[in-house]
């Protein structure tokens, strides 16, 4: 990428026949299975990249701040899931975005806050549709599928008017593994947990046309999936370290890159200093507790060619990067890695490392583009 040279450091850089690729693959994977696809947009918080996925085939978005449903509702997105389980203060922004036109739903896994969205309801006409979180693997938030709660939680929802869309869950113990098998063993386990959920509701005379599951390594290792109507995931758009490590992607499939430029060396260390420190790359440390530690990341040539000799970024200061390669470089850095040089580094994990930047640079049909980003909540 010739046209890479011309940009301030640090940068971040799609590959975007890489992501392309990333979107066809997932799609095409979806459409196999026979559901349908609300990808997660909080990965790249880009327009430009969520209409590619929309013209993949996508149906709807998935956001994880209210900042991405009104940015998203803005250009023409109108079919959103907050699938963060919202807080009464939040309540307000939710409903002035359905007053808008917006078609929002939002998610709950508590009796108390499915009684603040009948209260906040109860001061409008338009009915908010919701879902309800189902815990399938104990990693983070929801209700058990067999917990006397999910049916307390629909009747208030019910009896207050709200619509109740259905259920949803978030496989994140997925992140935790790197076994093929194991990885089919959760999606199978999230697969039916939902959906067991779900006949649980039925059975009590709700209804629920919504059966929602999601993360990318389930997503890319689901052999059926029977009752689920969609999936929704997002790092695989632009994949990265940790992904890799899961076993979900390869090297050759990471989208983002931080491109930065060679300031200095320390040669006794077999150090090269770079502009990209950790406001760069962002502090995610994830894969040190992983198979293969990437330090804050691999290091490529500028054309996003991993180096042979393994160099990877060993620490970060604020706007300082260090690099070096696992067993010291035989030649000399200075030689190799003139004051100047640009290297790309990939990063442990998208989304930490695409939040610290405005925009993304790419190239398609030969000519650099810049698309916007956005964060905030």
């Amino acid at each position: 990428m010739t046209l890479l040279q011309d940009i301030e450091t640090p940068a971040a850089i799609v590959d975007a026949a890489r992501m392309q690729r990333n979107i066809a693959r997932m799609q095409d994977r979806m459409n196999a299975l026979g559901v349908s696809f609300r990808p997660h947009v909080k990965t790249a918080k880009c327009i430009a990249v969520a209409d590619r996925q929309r013209a993949a085939g996508a149906n709807g978005i998935t956001v994880s701040t209210l900042r991405e449903a009104e940015e998203f509702f803005a250009a023409g997105y109108d079919d959103i899931l907050y699938a963060v389980c919202i807080t009464p203060h939040k309540l307000g922004r939710a409903r002035q975005l359905r007053g808008q036109g917006c078609r929002l739903t939002i998610l709950v896994d508590t009796v108390e806050i499915a009684q603040a969205i009948v209260e906040t309801q109860s001061r409008s006409s338009d009915p908010f549709e919701v879902l309800i979180e189902v815990d399938t693997d104990g990693h983070r938030s929801g209700v058990g599928p067999e917990d006397a709660r999910l049916i307390e939680i629909a009747r208030v929802l019910h009896a207050g008017g709200v619509t109740l869309r259905g259920v949803l869950t978030h496989a994140g113990n997925s992140y935790e593994l790197n076994d093929p098998e194991a990885l089919q063993q959760l999606a199978e386990q999230e697969r039916a947990l939902i959906v067991r959920a779900a006949e649980r509701l039925r059975a009590a005379g709700f209804s629920c046309p919504v059966v929602s599951v999601g993360s990318t390594p389930t997503a890319l290792s689901a052999r059926a999936l029977d009752g689920v109507t969609e999936v929704r995931c997002g790092v695989y758009v632009f994949f990265d370290l940790f992904m890799t490590n899961v076993g979900v992607c390869a090297l050759g499939d990471i989208a983002l890159s931080v491109l930065t430029t060679v300031i200095g060396h320390q040669p006794d260390k077999g150090w090269i200093i770079v502009d990209a420190g950790w406001m760069a790359m962002s502090r995610d440390r994830g894969t040190a507790r992983q198979a293969h530690d990437y330090g804050y990341g691999v290091v490529c040539d500028v054309e996003g060619e991993p180096l042979k000799d393994g160099f990877v970024m060993i620490a970060a200061n604020q706007e300082h990067g260090i690099l070096a390669a696992p067993t010291g470089s035989s030649a000399s850095l200075g030689d190799r890695f003139p004051i100047g040089t640009r290297l790309r580094i990939l990063p442990n994990h998208a989304c930490a490392t695409g939040a610290q930047f405005s925009e993304y640079h790419t190239a398609v049909d030969g000519a650099a583009v810049t698309w916007k980003r956005f964060n905030g909540w």
